[in-house]
């Protein structure tokens, strides 16, 4: 198959200015709207360590949720084509982003924890190594510089 792009096209649009806008660096608000048509919106700030509305999501835990989703995602596919029968999944991903002296900051590593409830009958070790292929897939996790470890839970029904 030929390679094919696709395009995103997302809105973010700043909510927090608080009357003076970025007068000081408490004098604002982190606030703001991802918007694109037909779809809801969704509000975020910065993290709370950054004077963030902790009500709100932060560019950080969307990108874990972004990583844990595109897992999800392929994992499902996987299993679909193999035969293996999907019951339950879930994930209680993880991430760990370092701070540098000068502001600036990166993710060290995620890791993703899915339990996954697969059909009595089905293989528990082949529904297991699927996870490394869909690790190997992935959109966004091809994406990203830093490791994504797995500590997968599969159980039959």
């Amino acid at each position: 198959m030929a390679s094919r792009e696709h395009r995103y096209a997302v809105a973010v649009e700043w909510t927090g200015n608080t009357g003076s806008g970025t007068d000081g660096y408490g004098s604002y608000s982190r606030d703001h709207l991802l918007t694109t048509p037909g779809k809801p919106r969704i509000e975020g700030s910065s993290d709370p360590a950054f004077r963030g509305d902790p009500t709100r999501w932060n560019p950080e835990e969307m990108l874990v949720g972004a990583l844990a989703a595109c897992h999800q995602l392929w994992y499902l596919h996987l299993c679909a084509s193999a035969g293996i029968r999907v019951l339950a999944y879930r994930d209680a991903a993880t991430g760990v982003m370092t701070e540098n002296a000068d502001g600036s900051g990166q993710f060290a590593e995620v890791t993703l924890r899915p339990e996954v409830t697969i059909g009595a009958q089905d293989n528990i070790e082949h529904a297991r190594a699927l996870h490394e292929e869909a690790s190997r897939l992935c959109f966004i996790a091809r994406s990203v510089r830093f490791p994504i470890k797995h500590a997968p839970v599969i159980v039959t029904e």
